[in-house]
């Protein structure tokens, strides 16, 4: 029989309160550091919340449901993972007091808890029905008029001073999003480096959307992890880098442009699939089957060499040089692609070909029997690339050059037999990062960007993959940032209606078409930001306590005592932000409820830079919902079968590769 225990609120108020405690110390602009160590040695260093959390060895069922939900929200909007730990209790704990204050005892419930864990699920599902349908109102009208719509104006401008470059909104809103990620020292550099990377992609004004879709598509291919360096070693290269090497050492030509096909498959036909049984046996007429299959095996190589000189020699009458492959091509292959002096890359990842593809503007050939022009793209140059040095012990070394030395006799005559011998001796103290670098030949007349490969350095591997993780996260951040926040044209409408007859009972169709556009204009805008430091939650703050008042008495609906909860809650972010200053805190939320006449920056008087509106919006989304989600969770059954491998990935994700790092 499985066992079970049951949860009540303040055991999910405890379970959140933990991970509060942990993300609270990497919080907000006097933020820090977190260490995480292990019994084996490694070691993490990050500030990142969604690193953080998904690095905690959880065994609280409740915990690890949390942190699921950071987990999958942080994938969409690539931010707010400490913010959404934060709200989480602060929501939790103003739930519990309210419930413990309720009239609870009563002939519907049989114990106290009971009756509170239903008022605290009233609850959840009255904030989340609220913010569903008035939320976005309340943003358009009282958050978004004091931010920022004209994000990307004059953002690929291509002659910029340094000066306004780095005052340009993008910058300060990377800047900001970085400086929460990775720390104050290195958030300038790599949110520059960010904007050359995007100033490199063409796009209509004001439209960086599908910039920004394609690089979050292709991240994978389009970044080149480097280790040992520091970040400030980070640039961008023009074309793209293949993350694998030539399969044989390449011959130095200058030849160009250059012609490359993509293979899918093994250009030489195979006797076995994967699967494939061979019968082997004793006996006469085993015997005699065998010499059949012997006769038939023998003939069918003969055929496959013979196919494959007649695939190399179409690739020679096509005029291709080089190769790219998905697979591991056989010995034989590489022989016939020596003679015919071609480059071979092999075990290409899906990715980067899928990228390569896509810019060339070709299609990969699955039939080797089916090649024709459609499929040979044309390059500007394809070349070896060094990027980084990776040591390695010798006797390694001496082995892996071993079986290099016995292909290479394979392949080449004998007067290249020293050659290749003499590279071996030479590179016998260490061995480098080498990569394929390609460019396009008239690339912009197939497609609407110019690629860069992006370079990301960094002292050790964990560090590297999170200033990797950091970047993708900006670009997911910019993407969620382009998505508007506003009202539809219906309730804009209604809104408007509902102005015009609590002001004037004498308005006419002009004064309503005004207010109409006036509404548009204001909260139909995407690439909405407003200065971070708690601007956001304080402005909502006063919109929901105001929309709470101005609720009418008879409406048979909690909104006002919703509207007082969540505007309490939002106060926990500044409340945090300015811990080391109480008195700063008071002054700007006493300053802050008449911002209708004081300027904006005059009320926030600390530059942290710029956030994104949408992603606060979709941060409290995603937190109500969360609550919703753990408040309905009465029962816990414990079983020793694994029913989702889930959270396990998560708790190794951010280990996979670190090692003892320390901050520059």
């Amino acid at each position: 029989m499985l066992s079970s225990f049951h949860f009540h609120l303040k055991h999910v108020l405890q379970a959140v309160c933990g991970l509060e405690a942990v993300v609270l110390r990497s919080f907000g602009p006097e933020g820090g550091q977190v260490l995480f160590t292990r019994d084996t040695g490694q070691a993490m260093l990050s500030r990142s919340g969604t690193r953080i959390l998904t690095a905690l060895r959880l065994e609280h069922p409740l915990a690890r449901m949390v942190v699921e939900c950071v987990w999958k929200h942080s994938t969409v909007t690539g931010d707010g993972s400490k913010t959404f730990i934060l709200l989480l209790a602060s929501l939790l704990r103003m739930i519990h007091t309210m419930a413990c204050k309720e009239p609870n005892v009563s002939h519907s419930y049989n114990s106290r808890e009971a009756a509170e864990a239903a008022t605290a699920r009233c609850l959840a599902d009255e904030l989340l029905a609220f913010a569903l349908e008035e939320m976005d109102d309340l943003i358009a009208i009282g958050v978004v008029p004091y931010g920022f719509c004209d994000l990307w104006e004059g953002f690929t401008a291509e002659t910029q001073s340094p000066a306004h470059t780095n005052n340009h909104g993008v910058q300060k809103l990377l800047a900001s999003f970085f400086h929460t990620r990775l720390g104050q020292i290195h958030c300038d550099y790599i949110s520059n480096l960010a904007c050359q990377l995007l100033r490199h992609l063409k796009f209509k004004k004001d439209q960086p959307f599908l910039a920004l879709q394609f690089v979050n598509d292709n991240f994978p291919a389009l970044h080149t992890p480097v280790s040992g360096f520091p970040i400030s070693c980070s640039r961008l290269i023009e074309g793209q880098v293949i993350h694998r090497d030539f399969a044989m050492p390449c011959p130095r030509t200058d030849q160009q442009p250059v012609k490359a096909v993509v293979f899918t498959g093994y250009l030489q036909p195979q006797l076995f699939s994967a699967g494939d049984v061979l019968e082997v046996g004793c006996g006469n007429h085993m015997i005699e089957e065998n010499s059949r299959k012997e006769k038939s095996i023998v003939e069918f190589s003969a055929w496959s060499e013979r196919s494959l000189e007649c695939v190399i020699a179409n690739l020679q009458s096509l005029g291709v040089s080089v190769l790219l492959s998905a697979v591991k091509q056989s010995a034989a292959v590489m022989a016939l692609a020596a003679q015919a002096e071609m480059w071979v890359v092999e075990c290409i990842s899906e990715d980067e070909l899928s990228l390569f593809a896509q810019l060339s503007g070709t299609t990969p050939v699955s039939d080797c029997w089916i090649i024709e022009p459609v499929n040979v793209a044309t390059l500007t140059f394809c070349r070896p690339i060094l990027l980084g040095v990776h040591r390695y012990d010798s006797k390694l070394l001496f082995f892996n050059h071993i079986y290099k030395s016995y292909i290479y006799i394979y392949m080449y005559r004998v007067t290249k037999i020293h050659i290749v011998c003499k590279e071996i001796h030479m590179n016998t103290s260490q061995d480098f990062d080498l990569y394929v670098h390609v460019a396009f030949h008239d690339l912009e007349e197939r497609v609407m960007v110019r690629p860069s490969s992006l370079v990301i350095c960094g002292p050790g591997e964990g560090q590297t993959d999170q200033y990797a993780c950091a970047f993708q996260d900006a670009i997911r951040m910019l993407l969620t940032t382009c998505k508007p926040v506003g009202m539809t044209a219906a309730t804009i409408s209604k809104r408007t209606l509902q102005s015009q007859r609590s002001t004037s009972l004498h308005t006419d169709d002009r004064s309503n078409k005004i207010a109409y556009n006036s509404f548009q204009q204001r909260v139909l805008v995407p690439s909405c930001v407003i200065p971070a430091g708690g601007t956001f939650e304080f402005l909502l703050n006063h919109a929901l306590l105001h929309h709470g008042r101005s609720s009418s008495v008879s409406d048979s609906t909690n909104i006002p005592a919703v509207s007082q909860l969540l505007a309490n809650v939002l106060l926990s972010v500044p409340r945090q932000i300015y811990s080391h200053s109480p008195r700063h805190f008071l002054q700007i939320q006493s300053r802050g409820h008449g911002t209708s006449e004081i300027p904006l920056k005059d009320v926030f008087m600390l530059d942290l830079g710029l956030e994104s509106v949408s992603c606060k919006y979709e941060l409290l989304l995603a937190v109500l919902q969360c609550v919703t989600s753990l408040l309905r969770v009465d029962t816990v059954l414990c079983t020793h079968t694994a029913l989702h491998t889930q959270s396990r990935r998560l708790t190794n994700i951010s280990w996979e590769g670190t090692e003892d790092e320390a901050e520059d």
